[in-house]
């Protein structure tokens, strides 16, 4: 199916008509059904989907929505509403927590939660729940269009939701949280909601009733869960755990999202300083810069106690969030004020110009390339230039409007070697590679000191067309290993970069069996990646070795099945057989630490890989490794149940067989990683089924199963075991 604006992957129009007319007539099915012929219904369908009839289809399904008795009107609209206006799709168990907020409510009724059966209903067949990401959606595109058509048809939806978002926030039940850092996903499902985006209603219409709400929320802002909410879902920050636990006032909250009203008010209380820093070291006026919020950002500068030039824990002031978010309005308020400094250094000595040339920003250089004081030509402390981040950012007119000053070195490299083409090849910026690359004092093969060149990085990036650019130069080395022994191709062939590889072997110079300083070749990268096409490729020259071991041991095989994605891609699939077609590949190869293929296709738990092998006589499932574990031991540790359910289904394999350490599969498995935990209880629980495995055997550190459970806080393992344990005899 198309997009949701019909812009995208336009829906053929054959597909359309097919859609309308199934659409239509799932609306309108009682009506159809009330015709007393074939014909008469044939009829009555080929009314409604002549054309022109969905707008009505709509208007009237909206219409029952409101008619209906009870609660199911509001239950019905109010899920429209949601979906149709929430910033992002919200899931089933989000929704139904919504609907039942009461506005105003001091505490949160779960008794009051409808079911999302109840909604499906409510909604007359205009809702549907998308199985795959288990959000709920309108029914097709075009009521989405309808509704935008019809503003009328809610009232005032965006200062409801706000409401209904504080409501929740201000209830009891979610001041009980703490405000230590949560796992989000082990909370109410519409926390996450509220806390992100209820200030983005809030600014697009607030009621009165709302105001009291936000205010309520926010002097107690500090400490309440949605502070750290709003923190951790954040994308453009990288927050470190010892973060959690510094503050982010209300007025930073408020100016943020960028409401002044709220923002005013909760200056005028007292208490709350317009100074105070959040746990990044930010003012409030930082956070509305940052955002564009041109308001707040004017209310605060109002203000005499506040410092426009205030930097944060890193430097950085209002104008460099301004600048690096490109908000232009923003900027001029800010150097209206003769105390900012348009050519401050942060803590990396980057410079506003810095940021807005990074983040490809024209209009923002232009404003500050204006200023005399403004040095086009600086570096920072890794002597990166503004041309060098304006590269790699990619905009074509702000490399060309550096360029133009004529004070700008266009081939400089920074501490690491690197030079604004290194940058531009490996973001894939074709333009910008052009521009460089017509300019005399540019070395398309400039080596940097990690011996890459630019070709090197388009190539790790999968940039073919900026690969060919650079090839076509003729001044550009295909076949120099880097410090690391590697070459082109051996990142062409890790990327996948199913042309560039082509063209690379195309190349004479170019050898395909070229080692790096780890022992891998192009092919161990390409199979590693599970990349068939060049897999393929490589295999085709006669001078790949499809066996050849890297300095620990392992071989193209063993990579491409120890590094397999969850839900692996038949790609993979496709490599492993390519491989094993190969008479030279030895499917029980072992590595320096003795593991096999097999081994580590368990460990993965990819059990098409698994099956392939087995198809192999040669294949031992119960090899030891060098430090003696066995594949059952991996799998176990990994809590990968069908492994371990495939592993003790064959007679060979020994359920309870110890390592040099002493530890048996059971010992590995109640010590498996966290986040597997219920798999792990199921794991466990197929082990002790059979009736070799000894639940108190200790290993030869005299440590017991339980003991290593107990150790890792597994309360639930701790049970099963003693349970076991009181019924085992030897």
């Amino acid at each position: 199916m198309g997009s949701s604006n019909g812009t995208e992957n336009p829906i053929p129009h054959y597909r359309l008509i097919y859609q309308f007319r199934f659409l239509l007539a799932s609306l309108n099915i009682d009506g159809i059904l009330q015709e007393s012929t074939v014909y008469r219904r044939r009829e009555r369908l080929n009314k409604i989907t002549d054309g022109l009839g969905l707008e009505d289809v709509y208007s009237a399904t909206i219409e029952r929505i409101k008619a209906q008795g009870g609660d199911k009107s509001r239950l019905g609209m109010g899920t429209l509403m949601w979906i149709s206006h929430a910033e992002r799709p919200l899931g089933e168990d989000g929704l139904c927590h919504a609907l039942a907020i009461e506005l105003g409510s001091r505490d949160f009724n779960a008794d009051n939660i409808p079911s999302i059966k109840t909604l499906i209903a409510c909604c007359q067949g205009l809702i549907t729940v998308d199985k795959e990401t288990s959000t709920v959606r309108l029914v097709h595109f075009t009521l989405k269009e309808y509704l935008s058509a019809h503003p009328d048809v809610f009232t005032s939806p965006h200062s409801t939701i706000a409401e209904i978002c504080l409501t929740y926030l201000n209830s009891q039940h979610v001041k009980a949280l703490s405000d230590n850092p949560p796992r989000l996903d082990e909370f109410e499902p519409f926390l996450r909601y509220c806390s992100l985006y209820w200030g983005v209603h809030a600014k697009r219409e607030l009621s009165d009733f709302g105001r009291s709400l936000a205010m309520e929320l926010l002097q107690d802002y500090d400490h309440h869960i949605s502070a750290t909410c709003l923190t951790l879902g954040l994308e453009w920050l990288d927050v470190q755990p010892a973060y959690f636990f510094l503050k982010l006032s209300g007025l930073h909250c408020a100016s943020f999202f960028g409401i002044v009203e709220v923002a005013a008010a909760l200056i005028e209380m007292q208490g709350y300083g317009t100074s105070e820093r959040c746990f990044l070291g930010d003012s409030p006026l930082a956070w509305a810069a940052r955002n564009g919020h041109e308001e707040v950002v004017k209310m605060l500068l109002g203000r005499e106690e506040v410092d426009p030039n205030d930097p944060n824990d890193f430097g950085q002031t209002p104008l460099c969030y301004a600048a690096a978010m490109g908000n232009e309005e923003v900027v001029k308020l800010l150097l209206a004020r003769e105390e900012v400094n348009p050519d401050c250094r942060d803590n990396n000595n980057r410079t506003p110009l810095t940021y807005a040339a990074g983040y490809g920003h024209a209009g923002v250089m232009k404003i500050l390339l204006g200023r005399e004081e403004v040095d086009a030509d600086c570096i920072d402390n890794c002597d990166r230039t503004i041309l060098s981040y304006a590269a790699e950012g990619g905009c074509e007119r702000v490399v060309k409007m550096l360029l133009g000053r004529g004070q700008v070195d266009p081939d400089e490299p920074d501490s690491y070697g690197r030079t604004p083409l290194s940058y531009a090849a490996g973001q894939g910026n074709e333009k910008v590679v052009k521009v460089l690359l017509g300019l005399e004092e540019v070395n398309p093969d400039f080596l940097d000191k990690g011996g890459r060149t630019p070709l090197s990085y388009a190539a790790q990036g999968g940039h073919e067309v900026v690969a060919k650019i650079l090839l076509r130069r003729g001044q550009v080395s295909t076949k120099e290993p880097d410090n690391c022994g590697r070459t082109a191709l051996s990142y062409a062939a890790e990327g996948g970069c199913r042309e560039l590889v082509r063209v690379l072997l195309w190349w004479e110079e170019v050898s395909s069996e070229e080692r790096d300083d780890g022992g891998r070749t192009p092919l161990s990268y390409a199979a590693e990646g599970g990349h068939g096409e060049a897999v393929k490729m490589l295999l085709g020259r006669e001078e790949v070795n499809p066996d050849s071991p890297d300095n620990d041991g392992r071989t193209p095989l063993s990579y491409v099945v120890g590094g397999a994605p969850g839900g692996v891609i038949e790609e993979y699939t496709g490599v492993v057989g390519m491989l094993l077609e190969r008479a030279e590949v030895n499917p029980e190869k072992p590595d320096n630490g003795g593991r096999t293929p097999f081994s580590y296709a368990v460990e993965r738990g990819w059990m098409g890989a698994v099956e392939i092998l087995l198809e192999r006589a040669e294949v031992n499932t119960e090899k030891p490794d060098n430090g003696g574990r066995t594949p059952l031991s991996h799998a176990a540790q990994r809590a990968r149940g069908e492994m371990v359910k495939m592993l003790l289904g064959r007679e060979e394999v020994n359920p309870d067989s110890p390592d040099n350490g002493g530890r048996t599969p059971l010992s590995y498995a109640v010590d498996a990683p966290g986040e597997a935990m219920k798999e792990c209880i199921g794991v466990v629980e197929i082990l002790l089924e059979r009736a070799e495995v000894n639940p108190g055997r200790p290993d030869n550190c005299g440590r017991t199963p339980l003991s290593y459970a107990t150790n890792s806080g597994r309360e639930e393992v701790v049970e099963i075991l003693l349970r076991k344990c009181s019924t085992w005899t030897i």
